[in-house]
């Protein structure tokens, strides 16, 4: 189920990943989702709101507004989201954000190692309650981030399921 859920979930990225902090990350994602959407919400009730479509870059469901975040849907119910460089967290976290700045601003992150011989990213969890942040890193820097429940975020890193 987690397989099917998320394999067709994510954003593709739009250009490379630089080491710099990006410029153009002025949407902001937390706990609960974005402005319009939160975790939780149903696929029906995103689509009968026009806030669901079919991505053109993207590898699976967009929002409108939003085609930087990708949804990931589980039993019908939005559990995570996959974002790129344009989006940040209220603490300023985002792609390309050194580690050590992370592991600042989240004191309670969890550690994640990625396996030995694939070619997927550590992780850093910071959970408050049932929600979390996972900010999947090359040991310098955030590539990748994902926010959503706890539950769902971990268990997509340890299945090791990619966005596409």
């Amino acid at each position: 189920m987690t397989a099917a859920s998320i394999a067709g979930s994510g954003v593709r990225p739009h250009r490379p990943v630089d080491d710099a902090r990006p410029a153009g990350n002025d949407q902001v994602m937390d706990l609960n989702g974005l402005p319009d959407v939160e975790f939780g919400d149903t696929e029906q009730d995103l689509t009968r709101r026009g806030l669901l479509q079919a991505g053109v870059e993207a590898c699976g469901l967009t929002l409108a507004g939003h085609a930087a975040a990708s949804p990931v849907f589980v039993d019908d119910r939005l559990v995570l989201l996959w974002v790129d460089d344009s989006f940040r967290t209220p603490e300023g976290i985002t792609v390309g954000t050194p580690v050590a700045e992370v592991q600042a601003r989240y004191r309670t992150t969890h550690r994640l190692v990625a396996p030995q011989g694939t070619h997927r990213f550590d992780g850093l969890l910071a959970a408050s309650g049932d929600r979390a942040y996972l900010f999947l890193h090359d040991g310098g820097t955030v590539r990748k981030v994902i926010v959503g429940y706890a539950d769902w975020a971990r268990r997509l890193f340890d299945e090791g399921h990619g966005p596409c």
